[in-house]
């Protein structure tokens, strides 16, 4: 580590070297998990025919990830916060990439889903420090283009995922889609390393982490994901559904408790009573929920039924991103200016316009007609919200919890992805090996879209009626500065996980 890295401070400006250097490692850090998010959901027919698992071992190679993630962001951003941004994400950089040469060599779908499991405990320490290492880095005049430009070049792995990832699994192996986190990852290690100051919050010096709540909220967090994901298969009625949904009601209630009781909680709950933090996750919820829903359908809608190759579903996607890359900064701006209120309330209603739009894909129709139209719709929708969302929520919480902020609202998000993609199969009347594809794949894709469309309107419906028009939430302003540190005299790293 050099100590020129300690020398830039939390006032960087958005256009300066300094400023440039955090905003590329932060973006390389993030994309590995949106990367493999979105090639992931490229290359389930291709796992599902390869390791011959049907509608629920898809479900599971795509929710073990996202089950470890959100269980354990949390407590990520809580180490963070902690331990120090940097360091924490620099060690989720090297877990991820351990994990992914474990996808890739996995030999069947269960072993799969174990490594993707693995890889959510490593996006679960890198997700929160990236966002937190901007509100503790930048200028308060710079957050806003700052967090959007996390967003839009974020959008560049987004876009070029899909099409990379694509190309891989026609090409060779969708098992070439793990090992691409390799190289990223010893790029955002090096960066991070030479060019990220490091940030720790002043209010938890002393204090011990709260691993019950730890604990609590992972176990019920698997819980429920267990039981949503296995009710379509097993029936609702089932023990084996109905207990670990119950035993998910106990967990999460025993962490309230905790939560209330502690010194030290995971959760402040006194967070949740500042409205505009609140209302941000709520808004979170709707429109990441829906969100989920439909990019674990299209791909399967438009490989196993429209007859698309890997590299051309995934190039279908690429517009969606690429609105998000070349406008994002501008929605950061935008809603500095003049507040989250307006951006928040109409974007999720565009989504949700778009969502209704490719309820037009199938098998008849070109691209052009049928496809493009709801694709750019969705990134128009989704390029005004996220910017401001994140924004908001950062502002809500204060520059004293970033990380923590920036860990419950991406747990939020990654809740609403597990519990759509757990229960719109059976909504949608989709199920069993036969489901990944075909003509009852077909409808039951249409009536999903329908439902993720308008459960991201009511997302715009909450924003409409809850979020405040001003620029920002005074606790912001009152927040007291994250101490920085020299990496040379900084204290010694600790075992930690996330």
């Amino acid at each position: 580590m050099t100590v020129a890295a300690a020398t830039y401070g939390p006032e960087l400006r958005y256009r300066s070297g300094p400023g440039r250097w955090v905003l590329l490692a932060t973006v390389l850090g993030s994309s590995m998990a949106f990367l493999d998010s979105t090639v992931v959901n490229i290359a389930l027919p291709s796992i599902g025919t390869d390791l011959d698992a049907g509608i629920a071992g898809l479900q599971w190679t795509v929710n073990a990830y996202a089950l470890a993630l959100a269980g354990l962001l949390l407590l990520g951003g809580a180490l963070g916060d902690r331990y120090g941004r940097r360091k924490v994400f620099v060690i989720g950089a090297a877990w991820f990439a351990g994990a992914s040469l474990l996808c890739g060599i996995a030999p069947n779908v269960e072993t799969l889903a174990a490594a993707r499991a693995l890889q959510g405990v490593g996006g679960a320490l890198l997700t929160p420090g990236s966002l937190a290492i901007i509100e503790a880095s930048f200028h308060p005049d710079d957050r806003g283009a700052a967090v959007g430009a996390w967003s839009g070049l974020g959008g560049v792995a987004g876009a070029l995922g899909p099409f990379i990832g694509g190309y891989l699994i026609d090409a060779l192996s969708w098992r070439l889609i793990f090992f691409i986190n390799l190289p990223i990852a010893a790029a955002v290690i090096w960066v991070a390393g030479r060019h990220v100051p490091e940030s720790r919050s002043p209010t938890v010096d002393g204090a011990r982490l709260d691993l019950p709540g730890a604990t609590l909220s992972a176990a019920g967090l698997a819980l429920a994901t267990y039981g949503l994901t296995e009710g379509g298969r097993l029936g609702w009625g089932s023990p084996a559904v109905i207990g670990p949904i119950a035993g998910a009601a106990v967990a999460f209630g025993v962490f309230i408790v905790v939560q209330r009781r502690t010194s030290n909680a995971l959760v402040p709950l006194a967070m949740f009573k500042v409205r505009q933090f609140s209302a941000a996750n709520g808004v979170t919820f709707a429109v990441y929920a829906a969100l989920a829903g439909a990019l674990f359908l299209l791909p399967i809608e438009l490989q196993r039924v429209v007859g698309y190759s890997p590299l051309r579903a995934g190039a279908a996607l690429v517009p969606m991103t690429a609105v998000l890359l070349v406008f994002s900064s501008r929605a950061g701006r935008l809603s500095q200016r003049i507040g989250p209120r307006v951006p928040m309330s109409l974007g999720p209603f565009v989504a949700a316009a778009g969502l209704a739009a490719l309820t037009r894909v199938g098998s008849h129709g070109g691209y052009g007609l049928t496809i493009l139209p709801g694709v750019l719709i969705l990134g128009a929708g989704l390029t005004l919200t996220v910017a401001p969302l994140t924004s908001t929520v950062l502002a809500a919480g204060g520059e004293e919890r970033a990380g923590i902020s920036a860990a419950i609202n991406n747990a939020v998000a990654r809740v609403a992805g597990l519990v759509m993609v757990a229960i719109i199969p059976t909504l949608a009347g989709i199920g069993g090996a036969a489901g990944a594809g075909g003509l009852s794949f077909d409808h039951g894709f249409r009536r999903g879209l329908w439902i993720a469309a308008g459960v991201c309107a009511a997302g715009g419906a909450l924003a409409a009626l809850t979020i405040r028009g001003s620029r920002e939430h005074p606790r912001a302003t009152r927040s007291r500065r994250p101490t920085t540190n020299c990496p040379v005299d900084g204290p010694p790293l600790r075992a930690h996980t996330s």
